[in-house]
């Protein structure tokens, strides 16, 4: 796989964990119970460790000095590859469960088939990262079923966030030449493979939730290229990157 593809391909894998870990962190200290603020809160550590191994591996493969911290703070919007789904709000407790959910379920079927990867440094991150990933989707697809087939209000929540959020589902499925260059060299899965299991796995869990799809499944096709967030990520950026853009350089 050449340089530059391979570069871009990890930016994506790092970009991912790297936004939800900074939306999810953003509940510490404010969720509904103690908890989930600790549950919450590792789940965000998990992620941002994650990150500082996609994001380093990266900073390698692109051979130029720039370090996982460079890349994860120093990177303007338009330069960010994650999938749109990761930097959407929290909205309230279910949202923010319902989105984790949601790509978690992506998330280990993503990094079960990246263990096989030809490309050994990323077979042995996504080993690691799996471990945790397992972890968060057991978590969030048990806080889902409980949330949906709890109270009238809690479902109705639930039902509300699937709504909202289920047209970005789509993203995870659309590959284009960075993903097409990763499945013929090896590095990367076939994202078509990966949809059947998914759909499989969404349903058995929607229906143990007593939750009801949207009809129009996998609407959204978005792209990875630049210039396709929303102002969402803007905002985030502008609260993850403060730091080190008004002290350049600086370090603990």
């Amino acid at each position: 796989m050449q340089q530059d593809a391979l570069f871009e391909y990890l930016l994506r894998l790092g970009d991912n964990t790297l936004v939800l870990g900074h939306r999810v962190s953003e509940w510490c200290g404010h969720a509904p119970a103690l908890e989930e603020d600790i549950a919450l809160a590792n789940v965000a550590l998990d992620l941002i460790g994650q990150t500082q191994l996609w994001l380093g591996l990266a900073g390698e493969v692109e051979g130029t000095g720039r370090s996982a911290d460079y890349l994860a703070m120093l990177r303007d919007v338009w330069d960010f590859r994650n999938v749109l789904l990761v930097e959407q709000p929290n909205g309230d407790f279910g949202q923010t469960i319902m989105r984790q959910f949601l790509f978690d379920l992506w998330h280990v079927l993503v990094l079960d088939a990246l263990q096989a990867s030809s490309n050994t440094q990323v077979a042995e991150i996504a080993e690691k990262a799996l471990k945790e990933a397992r972890y968060h989707l057991e978590r969030s697809s048990d806080t889902v079923i409980g949330l949906g087939d709890g109270t009238v209000e809690s479902h109705d929540r639930m039902q509300a966030a699937l709504d909202l959020l289920w047209p970005y589902i789509g993203e995870f499925f659309e590959p284009d030449a960075i993903d097409l260059a990763a499945q013929e060299n090896g590095v990367g899965p076939d994202l078509s493979r990966l949809e059947a299991a998914y759909r499989e796995q969404l349903d058995r869990v929607l229906k143990q939730a007593c939750l009801t799809a949207p009809t129009d499944f996998f609407a959204h096709k978005g792209g990875k290229t630049g210039f396709r967030h929303s102002e969402h990520l803007g905002h985030l950026l502008t609260q993850m990157q403060w730091l080190q853009r008004a002290y350049p350089g600086a370090s603990w």
